[in-house]
């Protein structure tokens, strides 16, 4: 199976890679769905992340890579660093704008460049923590014939990103982590609740259970203030 994948993919490089990318780009926007609180699959939404990874995503990964191979050749030191610089001061910036200002136009929206304006610093900044340390894997150990299936598969990850903030996020780590464990929010939420509720407002501090408060007296009053049949004082001994 490896090696029928690795000889079609010498045979056919352009049509494996970027058919391969398209796939997964678009399996990210499903992944993203699944797991999102809807009842059904959005199928148009999936079409419109689909025609920008196969349209743009894909091709322009394919070739890209190419041009950066051939301006700098090698895996060295050097010749990888320059390759993850340029990447990230020009592919990365292109490719988020695409996304966001390509699906805004697909759905129709009369400012194609919203969303874009509004999650694109936050999206770039969340991707240095990510992309960096994917490219710098793919420039120095994967071959040059499927590096864009390789950033297709980290892309598949990417995408979910993506679609989660263009539809309901910020560009955010945060906001993302808040969609990818609820509960925790929610348990969060419900811990600083109660906790506002056991404090009292004017002096800041924390007030018992009155319920509690009083068995703990009643236990106090039997443990230290039982009834005895006589009490003895000064040798003399008085009933009680």
């Amino acid at each position: 199976m490896r090696r029928a994948f690795l000889r079609h993919v010498r045979r056919f490089p352009w049509v494996t890679n970027v058919t391969l990318y398209g796939c997964l780009f678009a399996g990210g926007d499903l992944v993203h769905q699944w797991f999102s609180p809807r009842e059904n699959i959005d199928w148009t939404h999936t079409r419109n992340v689909a025609l920008i990874a196969f349209g743009f995503h894909g091709n322009f990964s394919f070739f890209w890579m190419r041009f950066l191979e051939r301006r700098f050749p090698g895996n060295s030191y050097r010749m990888v660093l320059r390759k993850l610089l340029l990447d990230q001061t020009v592919a990365a910036p292109l490719a988020n704008t695409v996304f966001y200002t390509g699906l805004s136009f697909l759905e129709g929206k009369e400012d194609v460049t919203a969303d874009w304006r509004k999650k694109f610093l936050n999206t770039y900044k969340t991707g240095l923590m990510f992309w960096p340390f994917m490219q710098f894997l793919n420039f120095t150990l994967v071959p040059l014939y499927v590096r864009t299936t390789f950033t297709g598969c980290c892309a598949f990850v990417w995408a979910i990103f993506l679609c989660f903030s263009q539809q309901s996020g910020d560009g955010t780590v945060g906001a993302a982590l808040e969609w990818m464990f609820p509960a925790k929010r929610v348990e969060a939420e419900t811990g600083e609740t109660a906790s506002s509720e056991q404090t009292d407002s004017s002096t800041g501090l924390k007030c018992a259970d009155p319920e509690e408060t009083t068995e703990m007296v009643l236990q106090m009053f039997v443990h230290y203030w039982r009834p005895r049949d006589s009490v003895r004082c000064f040798g003399m001994q008085f009933p009680f």
